[in-house]
């Protein structure tokens, strides 16, 4: 397949970087209506329809190169999941894949929002986020401090709500601030010395050595997860959840530890949860605080978050730094074995208890609990019920289903998202029913329905032919 003219010089296709929209759309689109589409945006140097060898007819895929980055992220902004002609399919728009990249980029790429500056060791945040502000709406910005003096390195990260928010500051800051997107790190063995980096224009490894708050967006299988009980505590933790938590109720749990300097969710290419956040605290002792407190703990009630540390990139291999570790790991483990139980210290901020001892959270209001019909009781209505993403236990269910009279018993299917609420009163399962199906509870959204009656209880003569 030839994706471009043999007349256009391939070395110019990716300069400057992230000029160039990968687009998917109908094979009836033009390259005349594909111009006039994108114009709008800024300067179009081309745009060319790849087509099929044999037949000549278009493949439903096409490049746009714009002058600038700036001008073809506005355009991925803008025009994603947009029609371009009436009765044609949306179309979906990427930055296309460079010679340095692996993979098409899209509006969510944390990687396209992010830029890594140089910057008088005089600045702060406040100072770093007024000067780049201009560009568009800043998330966050972060100062790179030597971690045993305090120190600014005079180096920061600026990271934005829109890849052309970035690219716009990367093209438009005073040059001394040398700016570039923040690549995340990518080799094990990097440099530390940026003046030595710098002296050779390698400010892209700079950045990845100097990045403490990027890291690999992949499952969590893949990140190095260290065993505390070994001694090798770090500043860095990873949490896990089944429930669907945002963004806002990860934060402000975290945030109860005193300390905290970053903490996201990290998010597949569709912009879905992948069910994990990495957080970052200050020091060591917070940290250490943050999962002796939160590893296990239930948030909402019925789902256990996983609290462990991951390698945060720092060099604890000198004497000085690792007696130190220790000694504020000992502190802060006898301060958490010999201070509060956890259900003291933390409150779960995002969600309200339906009562005081409740361990149920849900978006509807329930009435009191009743107590369960007798275990012998005859089955007169039976609910199926369909969990997503994953079954509640048994005993949250009980807690539940029990509030509307009758429940005669709970029963999950094993290795299955479903189960079985067994009533004495088909009345009251009813209202059951109309009050929980489609409702969310402890993170879960459930579907409740009538179950088809089961055998045993059919009385009808089998057939006989």
């Amino acid at each position: 397949m030839e994706e471009y003219p043999s007349k256009q010089p391939t070395e110019n296709l990716d300069d400057p970087p992230n000029s160039r929209l990968f687009v998917v759309t109908s094979r009836s689109i033009t390259e005349d209506e594909l111009r006039e589409s994108f114009s709008v945006f800024g300067d179009i140097q081309g745009v060319w329809v790849v087509k099929d060898k044999q037949t000549k007819e278009s493949k439903g895929i096409c490049y746009v190169k714009f002058a600038k980055s700036s001008q073809a992220c506005l355009a991925m902004e803008e025009m994603h999941g947009k029609v371009l002609v009436e009765g044609t399919k949306p179309v979906k728009v990427f930055i296309a894949q460079s010679r340095s990249s692996t993979r098409h980029r899209d509006v969510e790429d944390e990687e396209l929002t992010r830029i890594f500056v140089m910057i008088p060791k005089t600045f702060s945040e406040e100072d770093l986020k007024n000067t780049f502000k201009e560009y568009g709406d800043i998330e966050y910005c972060v100062i790179i401090k030597n971690k045993f003096t305090g120190e600014s390195k005079g180096l920061g990260y600026v990271r934005y709500y829109k890849p052309s928010q970035a690219a716009l500051a990367i093209e438009n800051c005073d040059k001394t601030y040398r700016a570039i997107l923040a690549e995340p790190r990518t080799k094990a063995t990097v440099t530390e010395d940026y003046t030595a980096g710098a002296a050779r224009g390698d400010y892209v490894g700079a950045a990845d050595s100097m990045n403490q708050y990027s890291f690999p967006m992949a499952d969590p299988g893949s990140y190095p997860v260290i065993d505390y009980r070994s001694g090798d505590f770090t500043r860095c933790l990873m949490m896990s959840t089944r429930a669907a938590l945002t963004q806002e109720q990860i934060f402000a749990l975290f945030d109860l530890i005193p300390g905290m300097e970053y903490c996201e969710l990290q998010r597949d290419a569709y912009g879905m949860s992948k069910g994990h956040a990495l957080i970052r605290y200050s020091n060591l002792g917070s940290a250490v605080y943050a999962k002796e407190k939160l590893n296990g703990f239930e948030y909402p009630p019925g789902n256990r978050l996983a609290v462990n540390f991951v390698d945060d990139g720092e060099d604890r291999s000198s004497p000085v730094g690792r007696m130190a570790m220790q000694f504020v790991a000992a502190q802060m483990m006898s301060a958490v074995w010999n201070g509060p139980s956890t259900s003291q210290v933390i409150k779960p901020p995002g969600f309200s208890a339906v009562s005081p001892m409740s361990r149920v959270q849900t978006d509807v209001n329930l009435p009191p609990i009743k107590k369960l019909a007798p275990p012998d009781s005859k089955a007169k209505e039976r609910l199926f019920v369909v969990f997503s993403p994953s079954p509640l236990p048994p005993d949250v269910l009980e807690d539940v289903f029990c509030r509307f009279g009758s429940l005669i018993e709970v029963h999950l299917v094993p290795g299955r998202k479903v189960g079985y609420m067994k009533y004495a009163d088909k009345q009251c399962a009813d209202e059951a029913m109309a009050a929980l199906h489609g409702r969310v509870v402890n993170g879960v959204k459930m579907k409740v329905m009538l179950a088809d009656p089961p055998r045993e209880e059919s009385h009808k003569r089998p057939r006989t032919y």
